[in-house]
């Protein structure tokens, strides 16, 4: 295989950890310069640029949409994505700063630590971007001597705001459509507010997994993001794994066959492989099928052990593997 594979044998084969594990594929899944959108999602990322609106994305797990606000930052030069992970204890005001009030209590008490509110908070992904939106000196009491020099526009992601308690949403409207924040543990009467040229790109994403408020919706440009058809999956893979898309075109075409049939729902799947998955299974591929590069010349018995990189419940394993047998079985299609 050219690196050492685990046996689960019990014994050691090398005294010293191997120098040569291969790099991890999940770096390449999740770089920005190999993301691929569709024209309909680069109209809506403009569209809400235009309108200054966040844009919420919804499809199917896997189809993209977290990687979408990576692809934004680093395609439009805005440095580093600032992502909010949407939990179901979220708050509002977790959206913008959390203030350690336990901590600042026992510091009044007991005259130790700082006496500095400010030490006593933690800005988190919108906060920062609308600080950063304003001149450093017009926020100085705020941030750091030195922190930057000019204002910067940000990509904000709220990711799975779904996943929210129900108030969330709503509790945003105003902080969300205004784009400024208050911060009433430091006694601003005056919020902080970014202004209309430094305006914070903001993407969010939902699974659906419960609806959002009519009146949220309203203030978003949306767009759902569909599964990819074959060639269009193709395409993907030749912008992540180009290398291996390019040296083993008979192995791609052969997986991308196989794992539309594993989404068939005749297959019967109750969690249906998602495009991440993929590229993950078509690496495993990869190291199996070494120099051969054919699917069809390998067994259903060693593609079997590939298909935890796809199958992630147990009452789907032997339908997949069901599925990977019938495959097998079937003629080769002519191309």
């Amino acid at each position: 295989m050219g690196y050492p594979w685990y046996r689960g044998t019990g014994e050691r084969e090398h005294e010293q950890p191997p120098d040569d594990l291969p790099a991890l594929g999940v770096d390449r899944h999740a770089d920005p310069r190999g993301y691929l959108a569709d024209q309909g999602l680069s109209d809506a990322v403009n569209i809400a640029i235009h309108l200054g609106q966040p844009l919420l994305l919804t499809g199917q797990p896997g189809t993209g949409k977290t990687q979408l606000a990576y692809s934004v930052a680093w395609e439009l030069g805005f440095g580093t994505l600032l992502k909010f992970e949407t939990k179901s204890t979220s708050t509002a005001r977790d959206l913008f700063y959390t203030y350690d009030t336990l901590g600042r209590f026992h510091a009044a008490q007991t005259n130790e630590g700082s006496r500095q509110p400010l030490d006593y908070i933690r800005f988190n992904a919108l906060g920062l971007a609308i600080l950063r939106a304003n001149p450093p000196e017009t926020v100085r009491d705020l941030e750091r001597p030195g922190e930057r020099s000019e204002p910067e526009r940000s990509v904000v992601l709220l990711d799975e705001i779904d996943k929210a308690p129900r108030d969330f949403p709503n509790d945003i409207l105003n902080e969300i459509e205004g784009m400024y924040f208050r911060i009433p543990e430091l006694g601003r009467h005056e919020p902080v507010t970014a202004g209309s040229a430094m305006r914070p790109i903001v993407i969010l994403t939902s699974n659906s997994e419960k609806n959002l408020p009519e009146a949220f919706l309203r203030r978003c440009v949306y767009y759902h993001i569909p599964f990819p058809s074959p060639e269009r999956l193709s395409r993907i893979v030749h912008t992540r794994l180009g290398e291996l898309a390019t040296n083993k075109r008979g192995l791609l075409n052969e997986a991308i066959e196989l794992f539309y049939k594993l989404r068939d729902p005749v297959a019967g799947l109750s969690k249906t492989p998602s495009t991440g998955e993929f590229l993950a299974w078509l690496q495993a591929l990869d190291q199996l099928a070494g120099e051969s590069g054919g699917l069809r010349e390998l067994s259903a018995e060693q593609i079997g052990p590939t298909l935890c990189a796809l199958i992630k419940t147990g009452d789907d394993i032997p339908k997949a593997q069901r599925v990977v047998g019938e495959w097998q079985r079937t003629p080769k299609q002519d191309s």
